[in-house]
C-alpha cells in the first residue's frame, strides 16, 4: 500500500485540523480543569462535533453512520490529540459504538448506533478491574435468571463514567477469572438501581470513574451477543481502539514536536537561539525520527482496518501501534519539558498538559510493557 492520504482524506484531516484550532484549542481543556466543570467536556462543542459527522465516522450507513471508515476516524482522532479536546470520542464511537457494530444484533444496531451518529447517547465500555490493563481479567458476576440476570461486580477506569447514559458491561457468565469463554457482553442503563458511579479526578483532567454493581437486574435482551462467547468481539474492539488511540497520540507527539523546536528557535542563550547548539539538534533529530516511524505505522494499522476480511494481522499491528505510540510520547513530552526548561514546569505554559496526557494515554488500553509481551506471544515467542 502507498502510506499517502487520498483527496478525501486530506480534505478531512485539514477541515478538522482548523476545526480544533479554532473551536478546541488547549485553552478549551484549560477552562474546563480550572472550573470543575461537572460534565468534563463542552457540550456544545460535542454537538458542533457531531454536526460535522464526526461521531458517525465509522459507523455503517445502514445504521445512520457515514461509512468514511476506521482512517477517517483516527484522522479527525489525531488532531483532536493535537488540543487535547476532551470529548466522548474515544469512549462512545471508538470504542463502544464499534463493540455494538461488532456484536450487536441488527434490532441493536439499528435502536443505538443512531443515537450515537446523532449525539443523542453517550455509552461507556466498562471493562478494567485491575490497575493495570488484563481484558482478561473478568470477575464481575452476570448470573441467570428467569427473565434476565443479576450483575454483582466492580469496574475501575471507566471512560466517561459519570456522563455515560448507557455502558457495555463486560462480565463472566461462567468459568474461571482469565479464561476467554465465559465472557459475555450487557447493555446497562446508567440510572439502573444497584449502579453507583464515582468519578475520579485524572491528572489529564479526562473523565473517568470507577462503577460498583450491586444486584443490577437486567433483562434477556440487554445481552449484547450471545451469551459466554463475548471474547473475539471484544478482543477485536480493543485492537481498533488501541489503534484509534495511538492516533491520537500521534496527534499529541506531533503538536508538542513543533512546538518545542519553535520554542528552540525563539529562546536565546548567550547570544544565539539555543536550537543552534548540536546537543539540541541531535535530541530534536532522534525525536523527528521516531515519530515519522508513528505516522507510517499509525496509517498503516489505520489502513488495514479498512480492508475488512482482507486485513492482515490486526491484532500485532494494533500492540506495534500502542507500544510505539506510548513510547514515543513519552520520549517527545519528557523532552518538551526539558527543552522549555524551567519555564515548561509551570502551569502558564501548555506543554505540560501533553505530558499528563501523555501518561494517562500510555496506561490507557495497555502500555508498551503490555503490548511488547502481547506482541511477542502473538508471534509464538
Amino acid at each position: 500500500m502507498s502510506l499517502v492520504l487520498n483527496e478525501d482524506q486530506v480534505m478531512l484531516q485539514q477541515s478538522a485540523r482548523d476545526f480544533c484550532r479554532e473551536k478546541a484549542p488547549v485553552a478549551v481543556l484549560r477552562r474546563i480543569r480550572d472550573s470543575k466543570d461537572p460534565t468534563g467536556y463542552p457540550t456544545e462543542l460535542w454537538q458542533a462535533m457531531v454536526e460535522l459527522g464526526w461521531a458517525g465516522m465509522a459507523i455503517p450507513e445502514a445504521y445512520g453512520g457515514f461509512g468514511f471508515g476506521y482512517s477517517g476516524l483516527g484522522l479527525v482522532l489525531e488532531e483532536t490529540g493535537r488540543t487535547l479536546v476532551p470529548t466522548p470520542l474515544v469512549s462512545t464511537v471508538l470504542l463502544s459504538a464499534t463493540l455494538i457494530n461488532i456484536a450487536g444484533s441488527e434490532a441493536q444496531k439499528l435502536e443505538m448506533l443512531p443515537d450515537i451518529v446523532n449525539g443523542e447517547t453517550i455509552i461507556a465500555l466498562a471493562l478494567e478491574e485491575t490497575a493495570i490493563h488484563n481484558p482478561l481479567h473478568i470477575e464481575l458476576k452476570a448470573v441467570k435468571t428467569g427473565s434476565g440476570y443479576i450483575l454483582n461486580g466492580q469496574k475501575d477506569f471507566v471512560l466517561d463514567a459519570h456522563v455515560a447514559d448507557q455502558f457495555i458491561v463486560v462480565a463472566r457468565t461462567e468459568g474461571e477469572t482469565g479464561r476467554q469463554d465465559g465472557i459475555s457482553l450487557f447493555m446497562v442503563d446508567a440510572n439502573s438501581v444497584g449502579v453507583d458511579v464515582q468519578r475520579l479526578n485524572m491528572v489529564d483532567s479526562r473523565n473517568a470513574g470507577n462503577i460498583s454493581f450491586v444486584d443490577v437486574e437486567v433483562p434477556d435482551d440487554a445481552l449484547l451477543g450471545e451469551e459466554n462467547r463475548g471474547w473475539p468481539a471484544l478482543c477485536r474492539t480493543l485492537d481498533i481502539g488501541r489503534i484509534g488511540l495511538a492516533a491520537e497520540m500521534l496527534g499529541g507527539v506531533q503538536e508538542v514536536f513543533e512546538r518545542t523546536v519553535e520554542y528552540l528557535k525563539q529562546r536565546s542563550q548567550f547570544g544565539v537561539p539555543i536550537g543552534a547548539f548540536q546537543a539540541l539538534q541531535h535530541r530534536a533529530a532522534i525525536m523527528y525520527s521516531e515519530i515519522e516511524l508513528c505516522k507510517s505505522l499509525v496509517l498503516k494499522a489505520l489502513h488495514e482496518l479498512d480492508r475488512g476480511d482482507e486485513a492482515e494481522d490486526i491484532p500485532a499491528l494494533a500492540s506495534m501501534c500502542k507500544a510505539k505510540l506510548s513510547e514515543v510520547y513519552m520520549l517527545v513530552s519528557n523532552e518538551g519539558i526539558q527543552m522549555h526548561g524551567g519555564i515548561g514546569m509551570t502551569d502558564e505554559f501548555d506543554i505540560g498538559f501533553f505530558l499528563k496526557r501523555a501518561r494517562v494515554a500510555q496506561q490507557t488500553l495497555g502500555d508498551a510493557s503490555f503490548h511488547r509481551d502481547r506482541y511477542a506471544s502473538l508471534r509464538g515467542f
